[in-house]
């Protein structure tokens, strides 16, 4: 069998998938201005922004990002749904070392006048993209409401409640319990932040439990709006939903319901996305917005320390063999859909079959993985 990359086989898939809903290409430039990501730049998934000057001297960055390309393309204010997908590369500088890394990506954005159907339709597509990456999947989601709803009960500066908002992030249950004590927060709120940033679970059973812990009409409103949601997306979808209240973004940018998809075998997520009304009203948008990115480098990485072999047949030969032979012989697994390597010695190279070339003779012998 043929083997390819993996995000060669995914990706068809996902941009069919798009188009059947009625979603349109969107097409990008590499490069934007600099400070266009500069002013956004706590938006960005990652803070490394690759700047360089033009021949006019004007300084413009490769995209770390295509969600802020898509809305600053959207008109001021925006009639229906504008749906698009799009299938790109951003640009990073990994860590400290800024090797420049091109990274595929693809994503969906619904943007303009989004209703209740509009909002579960841009989420079922990522539990649809999710399913077509892999059958053992989960999408955990939640709402800035309920978070926020419960932070707005803090009586204390923002600096505490951006503290607070990390340690639910990472499920600090301690670290919460620090910051409550230092900022003299009120033990019983205490104790549900720290019940909040653990909350997980399938949607009826952490629902009754978020439920018992709300305590504003925000909070009750936002679980309202996931049961909402939740329902018919799980209803029209193979993938197991949970609720996860750890889930959090910049509350600058973001606001209702967000989400991370995670497959078996992968540690992070492979799909990211939420509703984003903020980061609209932000750049002079006067329209709703929602969407998601997945992860493609994250899947290919994944895959490739998984991969059991690196191509289906390995051929041997030596100074003796005859190259005509040798030639012939990878032309004829090739033609049969097979990877193949040619070798002049055997190396650490793994491979399914292994065959040697002798002269003009070809011998089956033992794979060397």
């Amino acid at each position: 069998m043929k083997q390819s990359k993996t995000s060669d086989k995914i990706i068809p898939k996902l941009l069919e998938l798009y188009r059947s809903f009625g979603c349109e290409k969107f097409k990008m430039k590499r490069f934007e201005e600099y400070d266009f990501y500069l002013e956004n730049k706590s938006f960005l998934k990652s803070e490394n922004i690759i700047a360089f000057s033009d021949g006019f001297g004007r300084l413009l960055a490769l995209k770390p990002d295509v969600t802020l390309s898509i809305v600053k393309s959207t008109g001021t204010e925006a009639v229906g749904v504008r749906k698009v997908y799009y299938n790109e590369f951003v640009y990073r500088a990994a860590g400290d070392t800024h090797e420049i890394k091109e990274i595929p990506q693809v994503g969906l954005e619904y943007i303009g006048e989004l209703d209740r159907y509009s909002e579960c339709e841009a989420i079922l597509l990522a539990a649809k993209s999710l399913s077509t990456i892999s059958r053992d999947c989960t999408l955990d989601i939640s709402h800035l409401g309920f978070v926020g709803g419960l932070l707005d009960e803090v009586s204390a500066d923002s600096s505490v409640k951006e503290q607070l908002l990390r340690c639910i992030g990472s499920k600090n249950r301690h670290g919460i319990a620090d910051i409550c004590k230092e900022a003299g927060i009120d033990t019983k709120l205490g104790e549900i932040i720290s019940e909040v940033a653990v909350l997980r679970g399938p949607l009826d059973r952490t629902l009754e439990k978020a439920e018992s812990l709300a305590v504003n009409d925000a909070m009750k409103k936002s679980l309202e709006e996931l049961e909402a949601i939740c329902k018919p997306v799980t209803d029209n979808s193979s993938v197991s939903i949970n609720l996860d209240f750890s889930i959090v973004n910049d509350m600058s940018y973001y606001n209702g319901v967000i989400f991370q998809g995670f497959v078996n075998g992968i540690s992070t997520s492979v799909l990211s996305g939420g509703r984003y009304d903020l980061l609209m009203s932000k750049l002079g948008k006067k329209a709703g917005a929602i969407g998601f990115a997945v992860y493609l480098d994250q899947i290919e990485l994944a895959a490739r320390s998984e991969r059991e072999y690196d191509c289906d047949m390995l051929v041997l030969y030596d100074d003796q063999s005859d190259t005509a032979a040798v030639m012939k012989t990878v032309s004829e697994y090739a033609a049969e859909g097979l990877t193949v390597a040619a070798k002049k010695c055997a190396d650490s190279t793994r491979a399914r079959e292994c065959c040697r070339v002798i002269g003009k003779e070809v011998t089956i012998v033992e794979g060397n993985d």
